[in-house]
């Protein structure tokens, strides 16, 4: 029999001790409240259904998501990470206040209803509600908070948008590449070209090594890619000559392997170099519209179609699962 008592401050609580089952204690507000409660947890205690919920109960998922952050999504490669954490902040705005144990699909439903509503894209929609998705299993699987089901699951997402298709026009490319060649660091000039030349991801121009580049075989060995799929890139006579400029540069330092270096950090470590203020400095300078560093990737694929590489050739360089 479960024990109710009254604590100091006027509540009331609920004390079951079975054996078999740990000591399970809860406060209501009204003694009634406490017995119902007392009656239908002994009675999935002997059905041998009872699950403790205390803990979905108990933790917002503002401090989920940050547990998930720190446990999970660290885990996983820097830029993945940091795209979650903005992901993150998104869904604390609207749901943190909520436990795990109110969120229910009514609820997420609503949340994708109003970011859709506020503009965001269909990509963007579909991926909150995955990172949600995944918190609740984690939570679940690992975490043992009493969740029973996971609410997303049950939710439409919206439909897959429409692929960007922005081609870059001569005129446009003209103006872009004498931008960048006359900006203050040749960086930036350099990593525009490479992105032009190769197709290759913004993220694994800036993450070259020396070891990597073999300006004789005229390639660069990928091995940590968004797919995971290691891959070999051939260089054109145009990427070769960027890549030795950049090496032979007169200022380059020795305490990096780095192709594209950064200043050292307060840490003193030096890291790759951050090109995204300044290429956002160039569109703005420039007055190109609508145009994104990805872009540059879409072009430099476009181009090797156009030049007749076919569908297993262009996917084995450019990284694509398909095309």
């Amino acid at each position: 029999m479960a024990t109710i008592a009254k604590t100091p401050s006027a509540t009331w609580k609920a004390i079951i001790r079975k054996r078999g089952w740990p000591t399970t204690i809860k406060t209501f507000r009204t003694k009634r409240d406490a017995q119902d409660w007392a009656r239908h947890t002994e009675d999935e205690m002997v059905r041998g259904v009872y699950i403790d919920r205390a803990g979905s109960d108990r933790i917002l998922l503002k401090h989920a998501l940050d547990r998930y952050l720190r446990e999970v999504s660290s885990t996983k490669k820097p830029s993945t990470h940091s795209a979650e954490q903005h992901k993150a902040k998104a869904l604390k705005a609207e749901l943190g206040d909520y436990s795990l144990a109110a969120l229910n699909p009514n609820l997420i439903a609503e949340y994708r209803d109003l970011r859709l509503a506020a503009g965001k894209s269909a990509n963007t929609v579909r991926l909150e509600p995955s990172l949600l998705s995944h918190l609740f299993t984690i939570a679940i699987k690992e975490w043992l908070l009493g969740l029973v089901y996971n609410p997303v699951m049950n939710i439409r997402k919206p439909p897959p948008g429409q692929g960007r298709n922005r081609r870059l026009s001569t005129d446009e490319e003209t103006i872009l590449l004498k931008a960048c060649d006359n900006y203050s660091n040749p960086m930036l000039s350099w990593i525009v070209h490479m992105a032009l030349f190769t197709g290759m991801r913004a993220g694994e121009i800036t993450s070259l090594r020396r070891e990597q580049v073999d300006l004789t075989r005229r390639v660069v060995r990928l091995t940590d890619t968004k797919n995971g799929s290691a891959r070999t890139v051939p260089l054109s006579k145009d990427a070769v000559q960027v890549l030795a400029s950049v090496l032979d540069h007169p200022v380059r330092p020795l305490d990096t392997d780095l192709i594209f270096w950064g200043e050292p950090g307060r840490d003193g470590k030096r890291r790759a170099y951050e090109f995204r203020m300044a290429w956002k400095k160039i569109i703005k300078d420039t007055k190109i519209t609508n145009l994104r560093f990805h872009d540059l990737r879409h072009e430099a694929i476009s181009r090797l179609v156009e030049a007749g590489l076919g569908d297993q050739e262009v996917a084995a360089i450019s990284g694509h699962k398909s095309t």
